[in-house]
């Protein structure tokens, strides 16, 4: 996606489009018709899902979009997802599922990240692929990733990267070249484990609480549970002057609070439960003391009423006259014989009490998502209409609070420091755990077992270490670290794949040398290094060749020259840093002080000659090697405990590198 254009999405929204693969030989008319009509198909399928999910912000929907400039027609649609992130990715699991129940399909989906389907899998992309040379080439078909390719010397299939296709090019390349155009299995599984736990995890993913609310919040939830989800944000979202309505909470009393079961999302109850307020002493909410068995409910409630008077009290009441049935609407009976033909009602007879639920669900639904929008309420204006339009009986829902079903464990708000490291680890740690085992933890293990000895003669005065770590890994991991090569996009951690042995293409690698040593008036493409090219200047390196061997003693004497300078400028810099204490912020090598104790004249370097003294010269003294083993383990726990438990570049690091350290145990 064009750099400007992302900048017009907000932080908060996906977009998602669904383009038919092939419309050659369809008019305009016919075209409309048929995404028209799939549209209505592709939401009666999903209506089982969509019916009992809870939005954050904004529903999933479908709308028809007619061809513009270069993009074709289309139904598509976008959704603010506001800080619940599961909302965006349930989504992608729609859209996968749209495209296997109707292959004629194809979708792509993006946010203000552009295609955020490659960040998922940035570990398993191809180099030439980067948010410059995705655009228009991201899609989602039959339910799995694809990627248009760069032509090849294996397949000519697909654009070249100084190419940005257009989107009826893209969806013509898909159409004919379905396999070619396929993502890698494991971009493909990095995805498929993304997603992994839907459809479950839609229901996994609510949480029940018990809550004292004014009876007219708890009839409105009772008929339309989704309406949970405007009030928390407009509680969590308030200011100074929003709270002025909650001062003598006209529209919902708190003398009528009754205790019920509300249904949350876990992003919306913890952005209820995490809030620490007061309310003002005028409004009527009195909590009873902290230590109380029923506290949580009350706060909660409190809560929740305010985020609903807020709500309402930002909205004018509504015509009081009934709305149309929707049996009025005509897209109406088509949209019901598709939910009947997809088992929506799930065999349930007609006029039962379950079909009965299932159809209002159903209405609501179709008013929402498919119907016209030329009469949408508001949340506010929503909850108000249903006030009006339901009235409650405070007598039985005061008998219900004897009848509610246990509330579900907030446990999950708490987490453990391991499960945190578990987590982290899944995310960075674990990045080759896609197909195989991590390759961290066995280099660590081996290095470990490697330094055995070198273990024990240094850890005799400080005791076992834990199992699972080894300092002697620490500065090996780094060493690794330091010798791997990087590129100019910046270091990469050496990680290792056992899985995955090690190639090498002797001719790809002569030829790009050739290419590096040849001419000075050849462009280099990095991009092409494994490109075979015509070799051009067979005279000139004959040439080369020719007076190579005559000046090869020239430079042999240069570089040695050379290097006697660099270590005579090296020892002048010793020498005039031996005067100071920087030296002392070092730890160094004590491998000759035996060879001093016992009474040894001589230089520890060689045989100097002795001063009048019998001592060495001064000036001449050794200086001692620095430990870099050492030195680099004692300013990485330095640095560890100056973090205090929190993020920071040495913890950053050892992560990168796949190095676990327990939590300082020594507060000194």
């Amino acid at each position: 996606m064009d750099a400007l254009q992302r900048r017009g999405i907000r932080e908060d929204l996906v977009q998602y489009q669904l383009f038919l693969v092939q419309t050659d030989g369809t008019s305009p008319q016919q075209t409309e018709e048929r995404l028209k009509h799939l549209a209505e198909e592709i939401l009666a399928n999903v209506a089982q899902l969509l019916v009992q999910y809870i939005w954050q912000e904004q529903p999933f929907n479908l709308k028809y979009h007619p061809e513009k400039g270069d993009v074709p027609a289309h139904i598509g649609g976008s959704t603010q997802f506001g800080d619940n992130i599961e909302d965006e990715w349930f989504i992608v699991y729609l859209l996968q599922q749209v495209t296997e129940l109707f292959p004629e399909l194809v979708a792509r989906v993006e946010d203000n990240d552009g295609d955020f389907l490659l960040i998922e899998a940035a570990d398993y992309l191809p180099r030439w692929l980067n948010p410059d040379t995705s655009e228009n080439r991201v899609f989602i078909s039959r339910g799995e990733l694809h990627i248009l390719p760069c032509p090849s010397k294996s397949s000519l299939v697909g654009f070249s990267l100084d190419v940005v296709p257009s989107l009826a090019q893209a969806l013509a390349l898909l159409s004919a070249h379905p396999e070619a155009c396929q993502a890698s299995p494991k971009i493909r599984s990095v995805l498929k484990k993304r997603l992994r736990g839907y459809p479950e995890k839609i229901k996994n993913n609510l949480h029940r609480a018990h809550c004292f609310i004014p009876a007219g919040i708890a009839s409105v939830l009772a008929q339309r549970p989704d309406l949970v989800a405007p009030a928390v944000s407009a509680f969590y979202l308030r200011d100074p002057v929003d709270l002025q309505a909650c001062r003598d909470f006209k529209i919902f009393p708190p003398d009528t609070r009754v205790l019920t079961l509300v249904t949350f999302t876990r992003c919306l109850y913890a952005q209820l439960q995490q809030q620490q307020f007061t309310p003002d002493r005028r409004c009527g909410f009195n909590l009873p003391p902290p230590s109380h068995p029923l506290y949580k409910a009350h706060d909660l409630g409190m809560k929740l009423a305010h985020g609903f008077e807020i709500l309402c009290s930002k909205c004018r009441l509504p015509s009081l006259e009934p709305d149309a049935p929707v049996s009025c609407n005509p897209q109406w009976k088509s949209f019901l014989e598709s939910l009947k033909k997809n088992g929506y009602f799930r065999g349930q007879l007609e006029g039962s009490a379950v079909y009965k639920e299932l159809l209002r669900s159903a209405e609501i639904f179709f008013k929402q998502s498919v119907g016209p929008k030329s009469g949408f309420l508001s949340a506010g204006e929503e909850v108000l209409h249903l006030l009006h339009n339901s009235p409650f009986n405070l007598e039985e829902l005061k008998k219900l609070e004897t009848q509610l079903p246990q509330e579900d464990s907030d446990s999950w708000l708490d987490i453990t420091a391991q499960h945190l490291e578990q987590l982290l680890q899944e995310r960075s740690g674990g990045i080759a755990d896609v197909g195989s085992k991590s390759c961290s933890s066995a280099k660590q293990k081996l290095r470990v077992e490697d330094a055995a000895e070198k273990v024990k003669e240094t850890e005799e005065d400080t005791g076992k270490e834990e199992a699972g770590y080894s300092l002697v890994a620490v500065s090996q991991g780094m060493k690794d670290f330091l010798n791997a090569m990087s590129s100019h996009e910046g270091a990469e951690p050496p990680w290792c794949s056992p899985t995955q042995p090690f190639s090498f293409d002797p001719d790809s690698m002569a030829s790009a040398l050739d290419r590096l040593l040849g001419s000075k008036e050849e462009e280099l493409d990095s991009d092409d290094l494994d490109d075979d090219y015509d070799d051009d200047d067979d005279e000139e390196e004959e040439a080369v060749d020719e007076t190579g061997e005559g000046s090869s003693d020239h430079v042999k004497m240069m570089g040695t020259e050379t290097l006697d300078s660099l270590k005579t400028y090296m020892d002048q810099m010793d020498q005039e840093l031996k005067s100071t204490n920087v030296g002392q912020s070092f730890s160094q090598m004590n491998y000759n002080k035996a060879g001093m104790d016992n009474g040894s004249s001589h230089s520890p370097m060689g045989d100097g000659p002795p001063t009048e003294e019998g001592g060495v010269d001064e000036t001449e003294e050794e200086i001692q090697p620095l430990d870099i083993d050492v030195n680099l383990v004692a300013n990485l726990l330095e640095s560890l405990s100056n973090q205090a438990g929190l993020a920071g570049p040495a913890s950053n690091l050892l992560q990168s590198l796949g190095i676990q350290l327990p939590p300082n145990s020594d507060p000194s």
